[in-house]
């Protein structure tokens, strides 16, 4: 029986000297803590001044590129999609994207997420999902803008998956993503939605993210075209809109997890929520690269299933899924023009249970029930008087506080503020990685 000075269950109100009894990872009581100790035979941990809820739930992660936290900045997003391109072909390794990706598992265990939605070029992440111990998908990513290329690149798509899945767990399963509008030709788009559909893989597609990218859709113009057609690819206009093109190919069919849906009208909406495909929104991610704000109120006023997640740290900088809950109830202070038209309490929602149904888990996770695994995360209240410990944690302690104590399944991954399962020598290795980078930097700009 784990106490604390509140539970959060997410799915009732909070529980002021709240308890949360275990039993073999699955959760089997909630309630007040002088009730949970009648229970016969439990043992007890006391987080003491604490709030004590469902593990976080990163909905879009690329965990792969933590190595290059503060390496992109001062780009266009072209040019920002060019050097990572470019980076990870001619710097990083396979070992170092699989030291990377563990380092970014660690800080999502330091900061309570205990399960991440990963899209991956290289698979790796899904290694360390597996390896730290984590709840996860790792969307495995399919490239293609040249409708000549989507034979061969669903056939390698095909192979790799094919061999990942057999390592799939109960905690670590395997997806695809056909990557975006711009790097995935409509053939391909629709070749990889049949494959999903066919194989019941769970895909997510980055989408409706840029101006650049409606230009590229709705009219074959902008930097994605020209680059495209200095490749002697052709380019033309494909559809009303990106979200229309998924419609048109397949791909909503799908049910997919649609990443950052930024420029979107109310018909993509409605395309969205008529076929139940979710979305995933990554407010920090959004503003930095300045995509804008995306229209969370109009896609939660549809009924879309929608979460929260971070992004990349390449183009968030730090991977806190608190810090992203202030941002987006924020966010929605400003399109609608009322403070706290977003409250605290629901941030919370999608960062745990919306997050846990945008990825088809929230029967198994986001929020504490009976009969749910036990993926907890408890944040010491280090700060007060607390009103509301929602409050407290969207506004007050987001951005810097860390974890007390990490569940998964029951087992404890963070104790006593401690990740349990790092290793120091993956951040020695990572840092010679990073001096390579800067090697490679200072090369290209003598």
């Amino acid at each position: 029986m784990y106490t604390a000075r509140w539970v959060l269950p997410i799915a009732r109100p909070p529980i002021e000297h709240g308890a949360v009894v275990v039993d073999q990872g699955r959760i089997v009581w909630v309630g007040p803590a002088d009730q949970g100790a009648r229970v016969d035979g439990v043992a007890v941990v006391e987080l003491g001044n604490a709030v004590l809820m469902p593990g976080l739930v990163n909905a879009h992660s690329h965990l792969e590129l933590t190595g290059l936290r503060g390496f992109l900045e001062g780009l266009d997003f072209r040019e920002w999609l060019r050097t990572l391109t470019i980076v990870r072909r001619d710097v990083l390794s396979e070992a170092d994207l699989l030291d990377a990706a563990r380092l970014g598992i660690v800080e999502a265990l330091r900061h309570g997420i205990t399960t991440l939605a990963d899209c991956t070029d290289s698979a790796l992440p899904l290694a360390a999902m597996r390896e730290l111990g984590v709840r996860g998908i790792g969307y495995v990513e399919v490239f293609g803008p040249d409708p000549a290329q989507c034979a061969g690149a669903l056939t390698r798509l095909r192979q790799r998956v094919e061999a990942l899945r057999t390592e799939d767990t109960t905690l670590v399963r395997t997806g695809v993503s056909p990557h975006a509008p711009y790097t995935v030709s409509p053939s391909l788009f629709r070749a990889t939605a049949e494959y999903a559909r066919a194989e019941r893989l769970p895909m997510a597609v980055h989408v409706a993210e840029s101006a650049a990218e409606t230009a590229f859709v709705s009219d074959g113009t902008g930097p994605f075209a020209e680059r495209l057609r200095d490749r002697g690819i052709p380019v033309a206009r494909q559809a009303r809109s990106p979200v229309a093109l998924l419609e048109e190919t397949g791909v909503l069919a799908a049910q997919p997890l649609l990443i950052h849906v930024i420029r979107a009208d109310e018909e993509d909406l409605a395309r969205i929520a008529h076929h139940g495909a979710s979305i995933v929104h990554c407010p920090i991610s959004n503003a930095k690269l300045g995509h804008g704000i995306a229209p969370l109120d109009r896609m939660l006023a549809h009924g879309i299933r929608t979460g929260l997640g971070t992004d990349s740290v390449a183009s968030n900088d730090r991977m806190h899924l608190l810090d992203e809950a202030r941002q987006a109830v924020l966010c929605h202070a400003i399109r609608s023009g009322v403070p706290d038209s977003l409250g605290a309490h629901e941030a919370l929602s999608l960062a745990t249970h919306g997050s846990a149904a945008a990825l088809g888990l929230a029967s198994e996770i986001g929020t504490l029930e009976p009969g749910k695994a036990a993926d907890l995360a408890a944040f010491p209240l280090t700060v007060g008087p607390v009103f509301d410990p929602a409050v407290t944690l969207v506004h007050v302690l987001a951005g810097h506080v860390t974890a007390s104590l990490v569940t998964v399944a029951g087992r404890e991954l963070v104790r006593d503020g401690q990740v349990t399962v790092a290793q120091p020598v993956w951040q020695i290795r990572q840092d010679a990685t990073g001096e390579r980078l800067r090697e490679w930097r200072r090369a290209g700009t003598s």
